[in-house]
């Protein structure tokens, strides 16, 4: 810690607040330094921000700088005062939140002006150089609250599907009563119409929406349509970024959302972008505003292989595959997007209308549907990737939340709806788990029983299902554990939401065309294990024998003769001998 640190420590400590004066002159040359402000406008901003804090004029104050990370303690000071002079009307989080977005509306450029430089750096530079400025801007702007961003509990679980990222969400702040109790009050505005709308840019927000007036959205033409780019305010991962349409349009997975998630891709190389599901319970917490999240990323989903390969007839063209995920993953790949896309529609409309009741999947229920697909778009090397993650969001008394939806015994982790970056492998987890989990470790540490604590009896089961894989858990190994053991619940929790189980049955059900049932998959060709290398010009061929085995006595001569009638399709050996030597197993079977 430096000198001038401690001694902005002591003032903060001993109540000492600072000039609004040195705030002022801290804040235009914080503009300066990031950018935000030009030297021509320098004058402009402050006096903007002298009529925002009702003062006349700016003092003299000698040698006034600011560093970056200083920006929450000067917004602080800023809050105060205008809560002392009356400017700020009430003083809780809410309306700390609207008022600071509008101190940092002074600095910033016009939308038009952000528009220009980013075109001007994609088309002069590169398209990672425009969303590098853009990013940039987005955090300067304090639109993405970097200190709150950093209180977020993160860490890397590791499993047999790889890394999971987990973190535990602590940047979005929590609303105190009164501000609760004003939004219930307040007039149910329908402007704009949800916090996606282009109509959010530059608005000043009210009790019960965030205001925005230090947001600029890119705007991006995609399949021929208008839409916009931004950045999320939350971002849980790097550059998590948000397309959406331009029309308050709901939701759709459909032909052109694989046109429009490629046709980003095109545009922004170095970023994946995905869509959410469709439909309630599998889909997003956004479902009235059709919109794809992005960004500069890659999700342990997009590092796992593929682990059984396949092709379809009159798309021999296409790499397909299924993917070593938890949940139920097709991955397309090549060179022609149309191609890709192509596929993809087959599959989705094969998926839509498909029920397997061995495999509890059900296209319809009273007319409701239930099938759908969460896509993910991303560039790899010279070559296109489509994944195809199949969901269904049918319901039961056994599970009233989804059937594939985290069950009721992970609720105590995570009990929220699995969407896109839950897909991909990231575990978005309720800020709650921080206290619950520091108090879980002490009473861990102390053997206390958990059942009898109101609040970490939810937890007393899953430390019973894990506490005897360890020898020992101490103080130097209780936080990697919980963690770990955090990271194992996210993936049964993705296990879960998988419509086909990671058993051998639910992968035979994946991939298998199912008797009596309509699969999506047909006209599918699987690469077949090693075992089947010396039959593969015979299965090639359609020159397949295969035998109705029999339990008991016969079983050996239905064998043998399946083995002797492959060896002769194979021309390992004519047909005379061949039934040579059937009739030698059948003399031995009749003989005992």
């Amino acid at each position: 810690m430096s000198a001038a640190e401690a001694v902005r420590m002591v003032r903060r400590q001993n109540g000492e607040k600072m000039d609004i004066q040195v705030l002022i002159r801290k804040l235009v040359s914080y503009g300066v330094q990031t950018g935000l402000v030009p030297e021509e406008d320098v004058i402009y901003t402050t006096n903007r921000l002298l009529e925002l804090f009702e003062l006349d004029e700016l003092e003299e104050r000698d040698n006034v700088t600011m560093r970056e990370d200083e920006l929450e303690e000067v917004l602080k000071g800023m809050l105060d005062y205008a809560y002392e002079k009356g400017i700020l009307k009430e003083n809780s989080v809410v309306y700390r939140d609207l008022f600071d977005t509008k101190i940092m509306s002074m600095l910033m450029p016009r939308p038009s002006e952000v528009i220009r430089h980013f075109h001007e750096l994609y088309e002069q530079v590169s398209p990672e150089a425009a969303t590098d400025y853009y990013y940039k801007l987005s955090r300067d702007s304090d639109y993405i609250r970097r200190y709150r961003i950093c209180k977020d509990m993160k860490w890397v679980a590791p499993t047999k599907y790889g890394d999971l990222d987990i973190t535990i969400n602590l940047s979005k702040p929590e609303k105190d009563p009164k501000a609760i109790a004003a939004a219930k009050l307040a007039k149910q505005a329908g402007y704009p119409k949800c916090l996606l709308c282009r109509e959010n840019e530059g608005y000043a927000g009210r009790v019960n929406h965030p205001a925005r007036q230090n947001h600029r959205i890119i705007p991006v033409t995609i399949n021929g349509s208008q839409w916009g780019f931004q950045y999320s305010p939350y971002v849980y991962y790097n550059e998590h970024c948000i397309v959406f349409n331009s029309q308050h349009v709901p939701m759709k997975i459909e032909h052109a959302t694989f046109c429009k998630l490629f046709d980003f891709v095109k545009q922004f190389p170095h970023y994946f972008v995905g869509s959410n599901a469709d439909l309630p319970i599998v889909g997003g917490s956004i479902l009235s505003h059709d919109h794809f999240q992005g960004g500069h990323y890659e999700f342990a989903m997009a590092k796992a292989p593929v682990e059984k390969n396949f092709s379809v007839a009159g798309y021999e063209d296409v790499d397909a595959g299924i993917v070593a995920w938890p949940m139920s993953v097709i991955r397309l790949s090549g060179m022609d997007t149309d191609r890709i896309i192509a596929l993809a529609d087959v599959i989705l409309n094969k998926w839509r209308e498909y029920t397997d009741e061995e495999a509890f999947i059900y296209a319809y229920t009273d007319n409701e549907p239930h099938n759908t697909i969460t896509p993910i778009a991303r560039k790899r090397g010279d070559k296109f990737e489509l994944d195809l993650v199949l969901r269904n969001n049918i319901t039961t008394e056994e599970h009233p939340l989804g059937v594939y939806h985290p069950h009721a015994k992970l609720h105590h982790i995570k009990k929220e709806n699995i969407g896109l970056i839950e897909v991909m492998g990231l575990a978005v987890l309720p800020a709650r788990l921080k206290g619950e989990m520091a108090h879980l470790k002490e009473a861990i540490l102390a053997g206390k029983d958990l059942r009898a604590d109101e609040e970490l009896a939810k937890h007393a089961d899953w430390v019973d299902e894990f506490r005897p894989k360890y020898d020992a858990i101490t103080v130097e190994n209780i936080d990697g554990i919980v963690e770990k053991e955090i990271g194992l619940v996210f993936m049964q929790v993705l296990e879960d939401a998988g419509v086909y189980k990671r058993t051998e049955e639910g992968q035979k059900a994946f991939w298998e065309d199912n008797q009596g049932g309509s699969s999506y998959l047909e006209g599918a060709k699987f690469e077949l294990p090693e075992e089947y290398a010396s039959a593969s010009k015979a299965l090639e061929a359609g020159n397949v024998y295969c035998p109705w085995n029999e339990w008991g006595d016969a079983a050996s001569a239905h064998e043998t003769y399946g083995t002797e009638m492959q060896s002769y399709l194979l021309g390992e050996q004519d047909l005379d001998t061949t039934l040579k030597n059937v009739d030698s197993a059948v003399k031995e079977l009749l003989e005992k």
